[in-house]
């Protein structure tokens, strides 16, 4: 081994022994936008592993090229799904309407512009010909059945 491979390894391995105890002392809740926010460094990395396979002439050169962008490339692409997934958990919910899954202006609905004003409700709301305030809905079954 050379001296300038042997101190190669050494910044390698006192990297990954750093990088665990920094990684280690961040609390959970924190771990996942932090590693999310961390994609663009990684994109620097799949840059370095580009400029190496272009300055490589072996074949472990071109090797080691194609595993560091191979890795690199994973680690952006699961960390913009990891990020996602934590999006869509903070997402909102639709809340179910008590009246079942009714559009707006029709009973059970949510209430349409003008709602509760005879003649002001939108036009074509509620039942089929019932006219603009939607009159006629409330003969139509609720939830279970009845009327």
């Amino acid at each position: 081994m050379t001296s300038e491979l042997l101190t190669d390894i050494t910044i390698f391995v006192l990297s990954l022994l750093v990088g665990f105890e920094v990684i280690s002392k961040v609390p959970a809740t924190l771990h996942t936008p932090l590693m999310s926010a961390a994609n663009s460094i990684h994109g620097i990395v799949l840059v370095g592993a580009m400029l190496i396979a272009v300055s490589a002439n072996n074949a472990l050169g071109y090797i080691l090229a194609f595993v560091a962008a191979a890795f690199a490339a994973m680690n952006v692409v699961g960390g913009y799904v990891v990020t996602g997934r934590m999006l869509k958990m903070f997402r909102r919910t639709r809340t179910p309407v008590p009246g079942g899954n009714a559009p707006a202006g029709v009973a059970g609905g949510p209430a349409a512009p003008g709602a509760g004003v005879p003649g002001a409700g939108a036009p074509g709301a509620g039942a089929p010909g019932a006219g603009a305030a939607g009159a006629g809905a409330a003969a139509r079954p609720g939830p279970g059945g009845h009327a």
